[in-house]
């Protein structure tokens, strides 16, 4: 009693110039299938041997990625978060990297998508909350004040069982909940906040912080912010690019701090990159920036290091 709709990802390969037995011909065409399905679905993609060669390499890559967590082959970096009114570090973001026996360094854009799309970055977002953690408490036992650290959480671990795998990473390491904060993108957030709200409830339960990341980039009204119990916004590095006072892209990025000021949210502007950035923003009563200009991302004793260079304040 409902319409149903059904559309075709088509893979189409051609005899004799592309197989000239069944097997290959189905194969290749099976191939071609799947490359239209990466394309967005609901079109058509000829087999080629160029298409052929990415999917050989996708499967190459997707079983090296299966193995990276077993191999410890993955690693975090950190960027620090620079106050602006106090010149301290206020706090730091984990970010994912992997080094390759053979490819050397694989860039998160090359792998992440790859990781959503198979599920594997569940367990690997499972590894970061638990390395970032045991890393916070790490730097606290070298003498460092308590900074607060954040950890990026994907589409596909935003679900009932976030809590408890958070519950456990803090228990485990020992840290306080206030200073881990939990950024989720825009999108993810806003994509069901009838669903979004309970979830986020039972994270702040816990006491930890809840970012909103690449904020600019979606539709999310004032109204719909407010419903959510979140910490911090974390303005989205396209919005901060090129920023002047007197472009678009300087109108935006002041409309999304007054936001933040009228819900009592912390503003993060990411991608700072200019003193000329980082001056506006400075100017506009924006509360922290986080980019190349003040850091790039370092590693553990790096950080450590610029830790004691920018003593933070207490955690809020």
């Amino acid at each position: 009693g409902q319409e149903c709709r059904v559309t075709a990802s088509v893979g189409i390969c051609m005899f004799p110039q592309d197989a000239q037995d069944e097997q290959t011909l189905m194969k290749n065409a099976d191939t071609a299938m799947y490359r239209a399905k990466a394309q967005g679905k609901n079109n058509v993609q000829f087999y080629s041997a160029e298409v052929d060669l990415l999917s050989l390499e996708r499967m190459a890559l997707e079983s090296s990625l299966r193995q990276a967590l077993l191999r410890g082959e993955f690693s975090l970096h950190y960027q620090a978060k620079l106050d602006l009114k106090t010149g301290a570090i206020s706090g730091v973001e984990a970010l994912l990297r992997w080094e390759h026996p053979e490819l050397g360094t694989v860039l998160p854009l090359q792998f992440m998508p790859l990781a959503e799309e198979t599920g594997l970055i569940v367990p690997i977002g499972k590894w970061v909350l638990k390395t970032a953690c045991n890393q916070n408490v790490a730097w606290q036992r070298q003498g460092l004040p308590p900074v607060v650290v954040s950890v990026n959480i994907s589409a596909r671990q935003f679900t009932e069982e976030l809590s408890g795998e958070v519950a456990v990473a803090l228990q485990a390491s020992g840290m306080d909940p206030h200073l881990l904060e939990l950024e989720l993108n825009e999108a993810t957030v806003m994509a069901n906040v009838a669903r979004t709200v309970p979830l986020l409830g039972a994270l702040k339960r816990i006491g930890v912080r809840i970012a909103i990341d690449d904020f600019g980039t979606g539709y999310s009204s004032l109204a719909q912010i407010n419903r959510l119990p979140i910490d911090t916004l974390k303005v989205d590095r396209s919005v901060i690019r090129e920023i002047d006072g007197n472009t678009r892209d300087g109108s935006i990025a002041q409309t999304i701090i007054a936001m933040g000021k009228t819900l009592s949210l912390t503003v993060v502007a990411s991608g700072v990159e200019t003193p000329e950035q980082q001056a506006y923003l400075s100017q506009q009563a924006c509360d922290e920036i986080q980019g190349y200009h003040f850091s790039r991302p370092v590693l553990p004793d790096a950080l450590a290091a610029l830790l004691r260079q920018h003593v933070p304040l207490p955690s809020r």
